[in-house]
């Protein structure tokens, strides 16, 4: 029974670059990964290609929307047919723009058609965030005969839409593989020490690069444990000053008696400890200097000692040598009284 409760979910997408949206296949299990499928959404009915079936893990709390039915190659048909018409319908909106006028700041960007025509999606850019556009989409649905949506985009969305090249001289990224814009900060682009130069970290959107946030986790991982730029650091070269930080070689540039070293972290010494090493050294150095004269000292001490330790050997041999001649004249005495 749980089995059968369980919804076959799946990610659908709409454009080749879009974002994904979950919605339930469980009527239609036989479907697979790259099949089109016709879902009802907030603008009509579309056509879709499932890019993944999703695991229950990675399901939501709620239930997602079931599909209408796969689409048959007559919907496709349909669709290419209906896309074809949408450069017209751009052009036919310029046109109309320009003869109703104040509409001078927008900028109509894109056409979509619905796949059976049911509604078409004008996409614009505004410096302005409130616009006007009913004039000119009540001319439009008089003249095209179908529902029509403006929709307002920012500069990154727009950006995605027009596609063309970035400031690598590539393919942009929005346009190609980015299916959802990532928050980008200042600070990515100072975690990789690139220059703080606009036209170095901004994109062609006027935003800063989706690509600033690629290898932003890469280098706060391998900065972690190197010293941060104009702190003290100790070296085997001495004390210095980090004047650039190295992530990917894992090292730190240090200047030292106005000498620029390339240290690796493996030979980095913190300053306390380097300090600490200094003052062990000179205590150890000091006691040597206060026990050097007092070694002399021991050493003329015991030749004293020893002297006063053979004085007293001295004079008795001097008695022995006092005694022996009294005891020689003592017997010279006796030899002459006998």
């Amino acid at each position: 029974m749980a089995a059968t409760n369980t919804p076959l979910v799946a990610s659908i997408r709409f454009n080749q670059t879009g974002k994904l949206y979950h919605f339930d296949v469980s009527a239609y299990p036989h479907l697979k990964t790259g099949d089109y499928v016709i879902v009802e959404t907030s603008r009509g009915r579309q056509i879709g290609q499932i890019a993944e079936i999703v695991s229950p893990d990675k399901r939501g709390p709620s239930r997602p929307k079931p599909i209408k039915a796969p689409a048959t190659a007559r919907d496709l048909l349909m669709k290419k047919w209906w896309a074809s018409k949408e450069t017209k319908a751009l052009i036919d909106c310029r046109e109309a723009a320009a003869e109703i006028g104040n509409l001078e700041g927008v900028k109509f960007i894109q056409a979509s058609y619905n796949y059976d025509g049911s509604m078409l999606t004008l996409t614009f850019t505004s410096e302005e965030e409130r616009v006007n556009t009913n004039r000119l989409r009540k001319r439009l649905e008089q003249n095209l005969h179908t529902r029509i949506e403006m929709r307002r985009v920012g500069s990154r969305d727009t950006a995605k839409i027009l596609g063309e090249y970035g400031a690598c001289s590539g393919p942009r990224c929005c346009a190609v593989h980015l299916s959802e814009f990532s928050p980008v900060s200042i600070k990515m682009a100072k975690a990789q020490g690139i220059s703080m130069n606009p036209s170095e970290i901004t994109g062609m959107c006027g935003r800063l690069r989706c690509c600033l946030g690629y290898e932003y986790e890469q280098y706060v991982e391998a900065r972690k444990g190197l010293p941060k730029i104009n702190r003290r650091i100790g070296t085997p070269f001495g004390e210095g000053k980090v004047i650039e930080v190295n992530a990917l070689t894992d090292s730190v540039t240090v200047i030292v008696n106005d000498t620029r070293y390339q240290v690796m972290r493996e030979d980095l010494i913190p300053l306390e400890e380097m300090r600490a090493i200094a003052e062990k050294a000179a205590q150890t150095r000091s006691r040597e200097c206060r026990a050097s004269p007092s070694k002399p000292e021991k050493t003329s001490a015991a030749p004293t000692q020893e002297s006063g330790r053979e004085e007293p050997s001295q004079k008795k041999s001097s008695r022995h040598r006092k005694r022996r001649p009294r005891r020689r004249r003592r017997k010279s005495g006796d030899t002459k009284s006998s």
